[in-house]
């Protein structure tokens, strides 16, 4: 029975883990431990040998990750990693010290009011960690190529084209001259910095596609990119991000977990909604905004969007198909009828091409034998 079990709050950190041991019919127990591999196994063995009937553990997921976990489950221990922003706050609290979180996440624990996060196998962590160092680079190069463009515009230089960073921008780049050198010497730095990230992100959009041929995630990558506005980087980040895609038992779960379902606030006879919910994996999230711009054209299949659904399934190419012509409309009605500003439209295109990924990742059921 759960009420004769021992629950265990753990209060991670870098260097230490603050414990708290619920015993059923004893006190509180509580210490601490050192954040290192032979202690949580002393810890695993303390746990079992002092616990009443079976052991569950859990700590909030932050900046420590699964490797405790991890750790405490190869010696025997459950253990579970619970959402920070789903644990209910008391109020009137105004005291937060590592014991009296310890305590909390126990007595929660036992109470069953812990929302675990899902953890990631550790092969999973790592291609999410390679998209995610993909989105740094990302960044890395707006702002290098941020500090390049203010710099020139602060000494007047101004490019005289349309469009910058193309071809012609990087060779009119290398015509700027400069009188003074402090000058010369921060735009040549500037400009290596940018050369570096750029290869940078060569190396790693490389990398993700290789990671993207390997089982399993060769074929639910290459369904979604049979969407509009899904490529190998965005298919692969969105396979990563939301790995174990089981868990989703419905299109609505998936909108919810990655924050795309309106905001309430609802009482008797009041109904308010308000912005999105913005909880859960804002990755995941990004990303599908960004597709969902591409929904704003016209329906229509280009030469690289065909040549991305060679050798595809029937299922899936009707699925994004059906979400070109519903999703155009959708965003058009919004701005049209309803008189919303394109983000928000967007948003909302976004919400419904949630739904259609969920449908394409979803596994056809095997054929009984008659």
């Amino acid at each position: 029975m759960r009420d004769a079990s021992t629950f265990v709050g753990l209060d991670a950190h870098k260097e230490s883990i603050f414990v708290a041991m619920l015993v059923p019919g004893e006190k509180l127990t509580q210490w601490q431990v050192r954040n290192e591999v032979a202690a949580v196994r002393r810890l695993a063995r303390k746990l079992k040998r002092e616990a009443s009937g079976s052991v569950e553990c859990c700590y909030e997921a932050g900046p420590c990750g699964y490797s405790l976990q991890r750790q405490l489950r190869r010696e025997g221990v459950s253990c579970a990693v619970v959402a920070p922003s789903l644990i209910p706050v008391k109020p009137g609290e105004r005291i937060k010290t590592d014991s009296r979180d310890a305590k909390k996440l126990a007595e929660l624990l036992r109470a069953g009011l812990l929302t675990e996060v899902h953890p990631p196998t550790e092969d999973d962590e790592a291609v999410r960690d390679l998209c995610r160092c993909r989105e740094d680079a990302t960044e890395d190069r707006e702002r290098a190529r941020h500090r390049l463009a203010k710099l020139l515009l602060r000494r007047g230089v101004i490019y005289p084209g349309k469009k910058q960073w193309t071809r012609a921008h990087r060779e009119w780049l290398r015509t700027v001259q400069f009188e003074r050198p402090a000058d010369r010497t921060v735009v040549e730095d500037y400009v290596r910095a940018l050369e570096q990230v750029e290869e940078r992100l060569r190396t790693l959009d490389e990398q993700l596609v290789v990671a993207a041929q390997i089982e399993p995630y060769r074929s639910p990558v290459a369904w979604l990119r049979c969407f509009r506005g899904i490529d190998t980087v965005t298919a692969l980040t969105l396979v990563a991000e939301l790995h174990g895609f089981e868990r989703f038992r419905s299109a609505r779960e998936l909108m919810a977990y990655l924050g795309l379902v309106p905001s309430e606030h609802s009482s008797a006879e009041s109904h308010r909604r308000g912005r999105i919910t913005k909880a859960g994996n804002r990755h995941a999230r990004r990303l599908l905004v960004e597709a969902a711009w591409h929904y704003q054209h016209r329906p229509g299949v280009g030469a690289a969007l065909r040549k991305r659904r060679v050798g595809q399934p029937v299922r899936i190419i009707t699925l994004a198909d059906k979400a070109q012509q519903r999703l155009h409309r959708r965003y058009w009605k919004l701005l049209a009828t309803r008189g919303k500003p394109p983000n928000q439209a967007v948003v909302a295109v976004a919400r419904e091409l949630t739904g259609f990924v969920w449908a394409a990742l979803q596994r056809p059921a095997p054929i009984a034998a008659s």
